[in-house]
């Protein structure tokens, strides 16, 4: 049994794919988390991370020695987190895991003579949102930088598809292990479907994900389709994201057709789902990462036993004609994948909540957790 420290800049009780890892290694080894926050979890230590404001003089700050690529003095303003490594670091440990780029300076600092690394990077860091201009000024060089100088003294790399793997190979020469956000595996049955179709979308409420095209997408479809909308806001939403949930509602109001449900935890989302009839996956090629997505939500829809209506995102596209899920778009926009709607009959959209059960017996939990305790198991075995 090893001893495991597991960081991550986030909130775990909102963050399902961190959930899984510690699922994963909280039978086989010690884990000790260290986050923002988390549930009170049996066999697990939690170390909160401080909270702490960015003011607008830190920001600017920050900004400055980004634009000067003085990167420590910037990292230590945006992570104030030195009085958490030095109650750490005389702790000896066998494993870290860094849960995205940001993590890795801190994750290097907790490591110890014979201790190992585990990069989980999520998605791809170097173009993350890339379609930001603030970002790709400040940022986007300061990631390409922690890249450069931390993965090739990584033990072990994992990332959440194909195409990012592929991305990290082609730029730094690191080919990271595949572990997708599948949930666990479930029992669920397809149920019948009606002449009225559900549809459902759930996932952030954020603006680069252009939600609106879903509501213009209601627009052109005939009156026996329903939508909802199960949307979460970040917690302290700004006033730009709540104004945003404030005009989808506004776009929306032309119809009864169209309804704002609200977040649903991860535990209760599959069942939640399992009364639907299609789920639609419609996130624009804004940048990379959104251009080779494999969310959480399309593995949601595959194990609540749903059809499949998406736009022609690489990765999720390839599955869902793999394995017959449901329609693929043309192309991005609100009509083309109106028009793949517009043509599914309830035997269609039944036959493909059938062809699900090989997938979700492929893309799930169960499989990942033995990919990821085989990697951990090759790590801790490297010599030094």
């Amino acid at each position: 049994m090893a001893s495991v420290l597991i960081i991550v800049f986030s909130r775990i009780q909102h963050d399902a794919r961190l959930r899984r890892q510690i699922g994963f290694l909280s039978p086989h080894h010690r884990v000790t988390v260290v986050c923002l926050d988390a549930p009170a979890m049996d066999g697990i230590e939690v170390i909160r991370l401080p909270e702490h404001k960015l003011t607008f003089a830190k920001k600017a700050f920050a900004g400055f020695f980004f634009f000067f690529r003085i990167y420590a003095v910037a990292y230590r303003l945006l992570y104030p987190y030195q009085q958490v490594v030095k109650n750490l670091r005389s702790r000896t440990r066998d494993l870290v895991i860094a849960n995205d780029v940001e993590t890795l300076p801190l994750a290097f600092e907790f490591k110890h003579a014979g201790s190992k690394i585990l990069f989980d990077a999520h998605e791809y860091a170097p173009r993350h949102f890339e379609n930001v201009w603030s970002w790709r000024i400040f940022f986007q060089p300061f990631n390409i930088h922690l890249c450069k100088k931390y993965l090739p003294k990584v033990d072990g790399m994992i990332t959440v598809g194909w195409n990012i793997a592929d991305e990290y190979h082609r730029h730094f020469g690191v080919l990271p292990e595949v572990i997708t956000n599948a949930p666990g595996r479930q029992s669920l049955k397809p149920v019948a479907t009606a002449n009225v179709i559900r549809l459902v979308h759930h996932g952030i409420c954020t603006p680069s994900r252009k939600i609106e095209r879903m509501i213009e997408m209601m627009r052109l479809l005939p009156d026996h389709f329903e939508l909802d909308l199960i949307l979460m806001s970040p917690e302290r939403s700004s006033p730009a994201t709540i104004a945003y949930m404030e005009s989808l509602k506004a776009l929306a109001s032309f119809t009864n057709r169209i309804h704002f449900l609200p977040a649903v935890s991860v535990e209760e989302i599959l069942p939640v789902l399992n009364q639907y009839d299609v789920g639609i996956i419609l996130i624009p090629p804004v940048n990379f990462n959104y251009k080779h997505t494999l969310p959480n939500k399309f593995f949601d829809f595959i194990q609540a036993r749903l059809a499949l209506a998406i736009a022609p995102t690489p990765e999720i596209s390839a599955i869902v004609k793999k394995y017959k899920l449901g329609v693929v778009s043309e192309d991005f926009s609100a009509g083309s994948l109106a028009r793949q709607i517009g043509a599914l009959t309830p035997e269609m959209i039944q036959q493909f909540k059938n062809n699900t059960e090989q997938a979700a017996a492929e893309f799930c939990a169960e499989h990942n957790s033995v990919k990821f305790l085989s990697l951990v198991d090759q790590i801790l075995s490297k010599k030094n």
